[in-house]
């Protein structure tokens, strides 16, 4: 029996969010009709792939392995039914973190005859973009786990170290520094156990792990300037844990910013790009990323009286 492609589609994204309702939302069909052909697949490769109860979804064993092949199967035809268009770049950004904007600012500059597609997707996202054929490139982090889910048909570099700077509240002394365990610290992100709980998420349990402190999570209001409207509202003596891309944009509303002093947690970014035959406009974007790191001193960062940089142990392009 052929192996139905449509159906192996709505496995994967069912596999992606872990939720019918959901996924039923992105295939544009009901969730009966997605539930009813999930079935069907399962009765094709003769074995469940999920198991659901009026609460969860979680992959069986088979499900698991299925979901990778899966994967690699969509990855190969789509390349097959597209030709890869020489002039056009399809890229995304994490909301307005810079890095991926000043490399493709600098790709435009270079290329302005490239038409760049721009999307908005978080590393998961843009990682199952790319084996998709949705994007051509993404700038996203890389762990362990990213790779357990997809093993195969990418490659990545490391790119960027992002420092982590504290953002204290209006009228706090400006100092370069300070301890980290000065305040309570809170972070703009999703907590565990909540459905957007996502691989920036991981990254910061992982530092409440490693530094015994306990974060405020304040959920992820997304944009700068929708963050910021968050912190002016914020009552109480804390620091704001945020991204060197965000920081550097508060003290001109009055938001004083410190190095922590005593470590520099950083956020490894990489570039990613599907393996295989490279067009021309990835191979130029990498080079253009590559450049434009050196050039800014992206995996050299600037820390506090020396204060050792830290990443979590499950990330993969912490160093060149």
């Amino acid at each position: 029996m052929d192996l139905d492609l449509r159906l192996v589609r709505y496995f994967v994204t069912v596999a992606d969010e872990l939720h019918f309702g959901r996924a039923a939302a992105r295939l544009y069909i009901s969730q009966p009709a997605l539930s009813k052909q999930i079935r069907r697949l399962e009765a094709e490769v003769g074995a469940p792939l999920l198991v659901r109860d009026s609460r969860h979804v979680t992959l069986t064993p088979r499900g698991e392995r299925f979901l990778q092949l899966a994967r690699q199967l969509l990855a190969t035809a789509g390349q097959m039914l597209r030709e890869p268009a020489p002039n056009r770049l399809r890229v995304a950004h994490i909301f307005e973190l810079d890095t991926s904007r000043v490399v493709t600012d600098a790709y435009l500059a270079a290329h302005p005859g490239v038409e760049v597609v721009q999307s908005q997707m978080d590393s998961a996202r843009q990682l199952a973009a790319l084996l998709d054929d949705h994007l051509d490139v993404a700038i996203l982090r890389v762990t362990t786990a990213l790779k357990a889910e997809y093993p195969a048909g990418w490659r990545h570099a490391p790119l960027r170290l992002e420092p982590f700077r504290l953002v204290g509240r209006p009228g706090d002394p400006d100092r370069t520094s300070v301890s980290m365990h000065e305040r309570p610290i809170e972070v703009f992100a999703d907590a565990p156990g909540t459905a957007l709980y996502n691989v920036h998420g991981h990254y910061l349990s992982s530092f409440e792990q490693h530094t015994g402190l306990t974060l405020r999570w304040l959920g992820n209001p997304g944009t700068f300037d929708h963050c910021r409207a968050a912190l002016g509202r914020a009552s109480g003596s804390a620091f704001l844990l945020e991204f060197d891309s965000y920081a550097r944009r508060y003290p001109g509303h009055g938001f004083p910013v410190h190095r922590p002093r005593e470590l520099q947690p950083v956020y490894p970014w990489s570039v990613a790009w599907r393996a295989g035959d490279e067009p021309e406009p990835v191979r130029e974007f990498r080079r253009i990323a590559r450049e434009t790191a050196e050039r800014n001193r992206w995996l050299l960062p600037e820390r506090a009286g020396g204060a050792p940089l830290w990443t979590p142990p499950e990330d993969l392009s912490a160093a060149p």
